[in-house]
């Protein structure tokens, strides 16, 4: 049931269904949430918010007494029934069996629901994001509130699965440039946000300024139809422009914080002052920008221009990190961290010889991820392939290095990606 309480008599225990007032203007990421740390408390209770509504069925009511678990699991008195019954155990050494190994490696497989949940959100979040890109062409502003449903899809998406959302845009090939470029470099800045800890609103401005970082290409003064809808073709000195009059239409705007605005214009700068509209260079460059400066890049490389210009997810980080004085060391290896040595997508040759694709990641070991293999290098020709999950194999294979995709007879590189990853997937269905 859903009931609207004070600010004042909310109590840890409780389910927060919703905060009254803007979601831009209250500081919190998300409006629905279990309320279980006390510091989190504090800050709604001081936050300026007069009132929350409550779900009683998901967490403690204002009248009823709740107790907490280690799982944050509330205990029903219809459980607490059944746990009387059961008789004090004494404390044994779990048996070990096939079944309790496999479920060990079990957790680097499970992509399937998250990228089948990725997918619903990148299609919902790509309407979104091409309908304010295209209303940005006709004129009419931007405002945070609009681009919220994007970035909570976005956030919720990270949260369960750090790698699933960028993941399958890596592996989709038909999305417009301009939009998949967009919802692939907020997730990045989301989730490099993340793993640097910054507090939740931070992290709402750098999913906002990696989705509206390029809203000013829409406002260019040519057809992007003669380039295939990508920008990045555009001779220098006309990609450029798309900068400064971002920058303009999104201040027009008025409510778009001023981190995100900052951002929006400065994210082509470089330490070594090459970069634009400014040439800024060293601490001129705020850290948001130095992050966007990354994760633009690096999608950038991935997946724009021409396909014979583009390079493997794996290659990326290697170019990244061969221009020491372009972008921030310290940021672009906890980039690294982040994405993983080997990000989705990325084409690696085994130690048996065989050729496969990083389908998943294991947060625990970034150089083992999952993988799909799809070819044999001795026998030089297609295998049907299995998945597997380099970190819980026991050493019966490993990554040697970047994959050589040249000469062999395979698919076109984007659709060789989606079909590897849709035969992952039903794998772990």
């Amino acid at each position: 049931m859903l009931k609207r309480i004070s600010t004042d008599d909310i109590e840890l225990g409780m389910f927060i269904h919703k905060l009254e007032g803007s979601w831009f203007r209250h500081p919190f990421w998300k409006s629905r949430f279990l309320l279980e740390d006390q510091e989190l408390l504090d800050t709604l209770r001081g936050s300026g918010i007069e009132g929350v509504v409550i779900d009683t069925g998901r967490g403690k009511d204002t009248t009823e007494p709740v107790e907490t678990e280690a799982s944050t699991r509330l205990r029903t008195p219809a459980r607490l029934a059944v746990e009387a019954r059961i008789p004090e155990r004494r404390a044994v050494a779990p048996v070990v069996t096939q079944h309790a190994v496999f479920a060990r490696a079990a957790p680097a497989l499970q992509i399937a629901r998250e990228f089948g949940r990725a997918r619903r959100a990148a299609g919902d979040a790509m309407r979104v994001v091409s309908r304010t890109f295209i209303e940005a062409r006709l004129g009419k502003a931007v405002t945070a509130h609009e681009v919220e449903p994007v970035l909570d899809a976005i956030y919720s998406s990270v949260q369960r699965n750090l790698y699933a959302f960028n993941g399958l845009l890596r592996c989709q090939s038909d999305s417009e440039p301009v939009y998949r470029h967009s919802l692939a470099v907020s997730a990045l800045m989301i989730a490099l946000a993340r793993h640097m800890k910054f507090s939740p609103v931070d992290i709402r401005d750098a999913g906002m300024a990696g989705l509206l970082m390029d809203i000013g290409v829409g406002q260019l003064p040519v057809d992007l139809a003669s380039v295939g809808g990508d920008y990045t073709r555009l001779r220098p000195d006309l990609k450029q422009q798309h900068v400064l009059l971002g920058y303009s239409f999104l201040k027009a705007a008025g409510d778009i914080p001023e981190a995100v605005l900052r951002t929006v214009l400065h994210h082509h700068e470089r330490l070594d002052a090459s970069g634009y509209p400014q040439g800024l260079g060293g601490n001129a460059i705020d850290q948001l920008s130095r992050m966007a400066a990354i994760c633009d890049a690096y999608d950038t490389v991935i997946s724009g221009g021409d396909v014979a210009s583009r390079v493997d997810p794996a290659e990326a980080i290697v170019l990244l990190r061969e221009q020491p004085g372009k972008f921030d060391a310290a940021i672009l290896e906890k980039f690294v961290e982040t994405v993983g040595v080997y990000p989705i997508g990325s084409f690696v040759r085994l130690r048996s010889d065989r050729l496969a694709m990083v389908v998943d990641e294991d947060p625990a070991d970034a150089a083992r991820p999952a993988v799909r293999t799809f070819w044999s290098v001795p026998l030089n020709k297609r295998l049907k392939g299995e998945t597997i999950a380099l970190a819980h194999c026991y050493g019966e294979d490993s990554i040697e290095g970047i994959a050589d995709l040249s000469g062999l007879d395979l698919p076109e590189v984007s659709r060789l990606r989606e079909t590897l990853l849709a035969a992952a997937c039903k794998d772990t269905a």
